[in-house]
């Protein structure tokens, strides 16, 4: 699996761009991982589809909507620094939100023009919700039924937080977005700082995935 199509899927399924399920009468707090999955994907798709020319004029307004929706469902500073691992251990929080903005941003601006081809072709079928440290955290397995193609496996792990449940990781075909991006940062981190790194995913001059 190409690290271009994890990128891609955490800018689109996280978003909810794939299930084609009506919205359930209930504030998100309320909802449980496997139908925040299924239940968030029906109004973007409906917004990415109806606005597809004005977000393809304007790269900044759909920047600014994935963006809007990634924070209401991702929880960005948990997997930073999850995705940082030990070297977050002495950053403040201050640079681990800076870390994650840049690294969400950097990847938005890549490939963030792939969900302009987004279609309500593709449909999401859970196969189970599994409660993990107590409870605590939530496993939702699902796969994406494409037409044409055969399935594709894929895992969100959530997290309680207190405010409803949050989504820091997604796992396609075995292939762990945080897991991922820790290699990398891994290796970067060991000859710069976190605060060069974050500059420079900011800037562009980094990208993330290479």
């Amino acid at each position: 699996m190409s690290i271009r199509f994890i990128a891609v899927l955490l800018l689109s399924l996280l978003v909810g761009t794939v299930a084609a399920q009506p919205a359930v009468a209930a504030k998100p707090a309320a909802l449980s991982p496997s139908q925040i999955v299924l239940t968030r994907s029906k109004a973007v798709v409906d917004s990415l589809v109806a606005n597809r020319e004005v977000f393809r004029a304007d790269r900044n307004k759909l920047n600014a909507f994935v963006l809007a929706e990634l924070d209401t469902i991702f929880d960005s500073d948990y997997s930073a620094r999850l995705v940082l691992a030990r070297h977050s251990r002495t950053a403040t929080d201050a640079q681990i939100a800076a870390f994650a903005s840049a690294l969400t941003r950097n990847l938005l601006q890549r490939y963030g023009s792939a969900l302009l081809e987004v279609t309500g072709a593709l449909d999401v079928q859970i196969r189970s919700e599994t409660p993990l440290r107590d409870g605590k955290l939530m496993r939702v397995n699902s796969e994406i039924m494409r037409p044409g193609g055969a399935p594709v496996p894929i895992d969100y792990l959530f997290r309680d937080t207190g405010n409803g449940w949050k989504a820091f990781d997604v796992i396609v075909e075995g292939v762990s977005y945080v897991q991922t991006y820790r290699t990398q940062f891994d290796a970067l981190l060991r000859t710069e700082t976190l605060d060069a790194v974050t500059k420079r995913l900011a800037e562009g001059s980094l990208s993330a995935g290479e």
